[in-house]
């Protein structure tokens, strides 16, 4: 255990192939970005921020590459100014955020979130396999630029579908380490209420709103039998289709519950939010979904923040790119890949000894967390037996208080947290709580 301190689509046609690597090493601060072409026709954004602990040196503190979800949602934006990054979307300073206990490397990724681009429509990621050979160009430039990270602890950390890219590209990480073919110090990967299994998510909402009152016999009826076909859609293979099934599954929900928040149950969508779905003219379930698990991480303010304030000051954003521009395109991009679940690559990343730390917030709905704990069942992991056994421990607050933030188990390089009173977003809701929880998250 660490024991850290307290603490508009832009047009495509005649833009040029993509550019050389760029960086930015403002004076005033200790933070860098950049853009490294991962393809022909794709750029990667990134946004690197040195530990600003008041009592070590950022050379001993950790580095956390954060991932965010969607896929199409920016950690850049949303994971930077709405939940760990130093400062606010007002720009005032967090209180809370991660920076006092780790250098935080944030990556726009697929492919055409946030400042990242495409400049040909056939240059999107369509896969996981495509994600993480993205990542990797990005890291491995990153690591050879930035030599003085080599042998700082490094963890990857994600959010909802990030936690899906997160695995993916901890095992090419790990693969690349032993391999020799990039520097850096590995130390492990955390997933949260990340989308591991969708199919083991999406059969868990008719018990975990049945079991929470938001159901009667009726809706859990309902709710089950829409389950049922995205089940017998990807027992088919049919998986694309299995992503429209579960857009109507959504609708269904959200009439059976009068407008449950996917994201924490037990508030309701805001009409914020209601506005900015209704704002996108185009009705496939696909831009749908789009609208109800991206769009909502990219609000008129940290929009208007992300091209104007932010955009002025990297100085390096191309004319022709808007943040979240392309943001649409990646999510329907991914879509024939949105539904399938990673539970073998985390089972590979457990067998090759690399700590896997799964968190979940009690009061997410997209992600609950007897979904998480299912598709955990179902791993080969030979220790997982005795991972079971185990009787979870709880977690407090602060050291002198009795009010219980939430469990864990921990066994070998294998934990599992639940975090009490969190929703999706564990991080920005209790960041207090996941600073003193990265406590452990980060395991040696």
């Amino acid at each position: 255990v660490i024991k850290l301190p307290r603490l508009k689509t832009p047009s495509l046609e005649g833009r040029d192939s993509s550019p050389e690597i760029l960086r930015m090493e403002p004076k005033e601060a200790k933070q860098a970005w950049g853009y490294v072409p991962v393809r022909s026709n794709a750029s990667m954004f990134w946004w690197l921020y040195y530990a600003d602990s008041p009592t070590q040196n950022f050379t001993q503190l950790p580095l956390i590459l954060w991932l965010q979800g969607g896929p199409g949602a920016s950690g850049c934006g949303y994971g930077n100014f709405e939940e760990i990054g130093p400062l606010d979307s007002d720009l005032k300073p967090r209180k809370t955020t991660w920076l006092q206990a780790a250098s935080l490397l944030f990556v726009d990724n697929p492919v055409g979130t946030g400042y990242s681009y495409v400049n040909d429509t056939l240059a999107y990621a369509t896969d996981l396999s495509m994600v993480a050979s993205d990542m990797m160009v990005v890291l491995r430039e990153f690591f050879k630029s930035k030599v003085e990270f080599q042998t700082i602890p490094f963890y990857i950390f994600s959010e909802s579908y990030g936690g899906k890219m997160a695995a993916a590209i901890a095992l090419e990480v790990h693969k690349a380490s032993q391999a020799g073919t990039i520097k850096c110090n590995f130390h492990g990967v955390a997933l949260g209420d990340s989308w591991i299994s969708p199919l083991d998510s999406v059969l868990a909402w008719g018990p975990y709103l049945y079991s929470t009152s938001f159901l009667d016999d009726q809706g859990l009826k309902e709710v089950t039998t829409a389950a049922k076909k995205i089940l017998n859609a990807i027992n088919t293979g049919a998986f694309k289709f299995a992503t429209l099934l579960w857009s109507k599954a959504e609708d269904i929900i959200e009439k059976n519950t009068n407008g449950v928040n996917f994201y924490n149950i037990l508030t309701h969508d805001s009409t914020e939010d209601t506005a900015l779905s209704s704002a996108v003219t185009e009705t496939t379930a696909f831009v749908k979904l789009f609208q109800h698990h991206v769009k909502n991480q990219m609000k008129d303010k940290l929009n208007d923040l992300m091209n104007g304030p932010i955009r002025k000051k990297l100085k390096i954003i191309p004319d022709y790119v808007k943040w979240g521009g392309q943001s649409a395109d990646v999510f329907m991009n991914m879509a024939e890949d949105f539904m399938k679940n990673a539970i073998d690559i985390v089972d590979s990343l457990l067998e090759a000894n690399v700590n896997v730390t799964v968190y979940n917030g009690q009061l997410d709905l997209i992600v609950p967390t007897i979904g998480q704990e299912a598709w955990l069942r179902k791993l080969k992991w030979p220790k997982l037996k005795e991972f079971n056994t185990l009787k979870w421990q709880p977690l407090y607050t602060c050291p002198e208080c009795t009010e219980t933030a939430a469990f864990y188990k921990s066994y070998c390089n294998l934990s599992f947290f639940w975090i009490l009173k969190a929703g999706h977003m564990v991080s920005p809701f209790y960041a207090f709580r996941a600073r003193r929880g990265q406590l452990l998250f980060c395991r040696l």
